[in-house]
C-alpha cells in the first residue's frame, strides 16, 4: 500500500511585505491544523476524496483565506464563490460557479459529483440544487470580513480588478492508491459582470487522475484556463513520460511564464510525490506524509520545516 500524502495550498501572490512574523505564525498555524486533521482521516483509512473535502471545507471557514467565509468581493458588492472537485479513481468530477449562499462551495461541487448527472452547475440553479441536496445555506453577510470589506472599498469605483492571495486547494493520495483533488475561491476583488475564474473548471484550476497525479492551481485564472494547466500536467506526465517536478515546472515556469501569468500549483502523483511550484513571491502551502510531522512554507524556499 502507498504511504499516504496530503499536501493543501492558501494561494499565491504578491505578500512578502505585509506579512509580520505574527501573520506568518497565524497562516502556518491554520495550514498545520488543516494538515494535521487531514492526516488523521488519512491514516485512519480515508479516502483522498473525502481528505481533500474535509481539508477544504476547513480552509473554506477559515476568515485567512480567499474561499467561503473571507472571500472577496465583487464590483456589485457581493461574494461570488467557485469552487470544484475530482476524483482520480473514476475521473468523476463536479463543480460550482457564481454561488452566494453556500457554506461549503466543495461539498456542493462534490455533491454535482454524486447527485447528478452533471459536471457543473452555477448561480440560482446551483444554490437550489445544494439546498435540495440538504447542505448548509447561509446568509450573503455570513461571508463577510472587515479586511475584504476594506480591501474592495479602494477599489470600488475603479474599473479594475485584484488578484488577492487566497484561493485554496487540497491533494491527496490515500493507502488504497487514489488521487483526489479540490479548489474553492472567492475569485478577483472586484469582479465584474459575473467573472468566473479556472478554480471551478475541471482541468484548468483542479485535475485528477490515478495514473499520473492530482493537482490544485491558484493565480491569475484567466492563465490557467487558456494553458488548461491542471490537465496540461497531468498530460505532460502521461504522454512524455516525464517526472511530477518536471511537468509542473515546464508549465509553472516556462509556459505560464512565458505567456504572462502568475500563480502556483500544489500535485501529488501516484507514488506519493510532492511538488509545489509557483512562480510569485509567496505561496501559502504545506504537505504531510504517513505519520511524519506537517510541513508548511510561505516562502520560495523550503528551510523552513514546522514542527
Amino acid at each position: 500500500m502507498p504511504t499516504p500524502v496530503l499536501a493543501i495550498h492558501g494561494g499565491a501572490g504578491t505578500y512578502r511585505k505585509e506579512l509580520t512574523p505574527e501573520k506568518e505564525r497565524i497562516f502556518e498555524e491554520a495550514l498545520l491544523s488543516t494538515l494535521q486533521k487531514g492526516q488523521e482521516m488519512l491514516m485512519k483509512g480515508a479516502s483522498a476524496l473525502d481528505v481533500v473535502e474535509a481539508a477544504a471545507r476547513m480552509l473554506e471557514d477559515c476568515p485567512l483565506f480567499n474561499a467561503g467565509k473571507g472571500s472577496v468581493f465583487s464590483h456589485a458588492g457581493t461574494n461570488e464563490l467557485d469552487a470544484s472537485i475530482m476524483c482520480g479513481k473514476n475521473l468523476t468530477a463536479g463543480a460550482v460557479a457564481f454561488v452566494t449562499n453556500i457554506k461549503n462551495p466543495v461539498s456542493a461541487a462534490r455533491a454535482v459529483m454524486e447527485k447528478t448527472e452533471h459536471v457543473m452547475l452555477v448561480g440560482k440553479g446551483a444554490e437550489e440544487f445544494a439546498k435540495s441536496a440538504g447542505l448548509e445555506i447561509v446568509s450573503p453577510e455570513y461571508f463577510f470580513t472587515q479586511d475584504r470589506w476594506d480591501s474592495w472599498q479602494r477599489l470600488k469605483n475603479e474599473d479594475t480588478t485584484e488578484l488577492n492571495l487566497g484561493t485554496i486547494g487540497a491533494v491527496a493520495l490515500d493507502q488504497f492508491g487514489n488521487l483526489a483533488a479540490a479548489t474553492s475561491t472567492g475569485g478577483m476583488n472586484n469582479k465584474k459582470f459575473g467573472r468566473i475564474g479556472d478554480s471551478s473548471i475541471i482541468g484548468a484550476g483542479c485535475y485528477a487522475n490515478n495514473s499520473t497525479c492530482a493537482i490544485s492551481c491558484t493565480g491569475h485564472g484567466e492563465y490557467f484556463m487558456r494553458l488548461c494547466t491542471a490537465y496540461d500536467i497531468s498530460a505532460l506526465m502521461e504522454y512524455k513520460g516525464i517526472t511530477l517536478e518536471s511537468a509542473t515546472h515546464e508549465v509553472m515556469k516556462a509556459k505560464m511564464t512565458k505567456l504572462g501569468g502568475t500563480g502556483g500549483v500544489i500535485a501529488v502523483d501516484k507514488e506519493g510525490n510532492v511538488s509545489m511550484t509557483f512562480s510569485t513571491e509567496t505561496m501559502f502551502r504545506g504537505f504531510v506524509r504517513g505519520n511524519d510531522k506537517p510541513n508548511a512554507f510561505i516562502f520560495d524556499d523550503y528551510s523552513k520545516i514546522i514542527p
